[in-house]
């Protein structure tokens, strides 16, 4: 039987995610901090816990706030020392996304980023999806260095932006890996398969766990408006499991038929 040449990629936003990421049969992570921001650079800490933790391949998003994709000196600054601290951990790989004001790709900030990071891959992040020239930044990435690229196809989900993808997937041919994110479902992951030809797909597989705390003050709030403090969501390994299920057999069925 063909084993389908698909991965699965999670976002995960704590040690516990990562855990369960990797006990549901996901190919890689993605680790972030304050994924509500978008995901940001997690701790030190952090990191080197899920590195001694996993066996499955460990990539790190390096963002030093939430907001956009132009970045002063001393968060570049902030970016570097963040890609030397992952390469010193021994991670598999980093996640980067810079911009200039006018939108475009930030060639000389992502080349020093590459350049850093060597010889980890690096995955250029959703900071495309605001870029105002989709194919131009497809090249500018390529240009610099990075290895993949994830997107959402500049739509607000990747379902939503599937034709671009697939289009960015020719476009990219061999030379870079096109990976849909955003969006990216139980319930639609087929559809991406069979409609954008990517073999890499990018979710959460996030899931609310009730909090273990018997004694609840809800008069207080340390969150934004809205968040239940007593519901901490992780990324669940069933889900995890379950979406894979879906775009292996959505694969088979494309491939396999007769």
């Amino acid at each position: 039987m063909t084993v389908p040449p698909l991965l699965l990629e999670i976002c995960a936003g704590s040690v516990t995610s990562c855990l369960a990421a990797q006990e549901g049969g996901a190919g890689r992570v993605e680790f972030c901090d304050n994924l509500l921001e978008g995901g940001t650079t997690p701790s030190y800490g952090a990191i080197a816990s899920a590195r001694d933790k996993l066996s499955i391949a460990l990539n790190v998003i390096i963002r030093p706030r939430g907001g956009d994709f132009l970045y002063s000196d001393v968060e570049f600054d902030v970016m570097e020392r963040d890609v030397f601290a992952c390469k010193k951990l021994g991670v598999d790989g980093v996640v980067i996304g810079l911009l200039t004001a006018d939108g475009d790709i930030d060639l000389t900030r992502t080349k020093r980023l590459v350049e850093l990071a060597a010889p980890m891959p690096v995955t250029f992040h959703r900071a495309f999806d605001v870029a105002h020239d989709p194919f131009k930044a497809l090249e500018d990435i390529i240009l610099a260095g990075c290895n993949r690229l994830l997107t959402s196809g500049q739509e607000a989900n990747a379902l939503e932006g599937r034709v671009l993808i697939g289009k960015l997937r020719e476009a990219a041919e061999s030379r870079l890996v096109v990976m849909p994110g955003s969006g990216v479902r139980l319930n639609n992951i087929a559809q991406l398969v069979a409609e954008t030809g990517c073999v890499e797909y990018h979710t959460s597989g996030h899931a609310p766990f009730a909090s273990r705390m018997r004694y609840r003050n809800e008069r207080v709030k340390m969150g934004g408006p809205g968040q239940d403090e007593y519901a901490i969501v992780e990324t669940s390994a069933d889900l995890v499991k379950q979406v894979i299920a879906e775009m292996n057999a959505s694969w088979e069925r494309l491939h396999c038929a007769g």
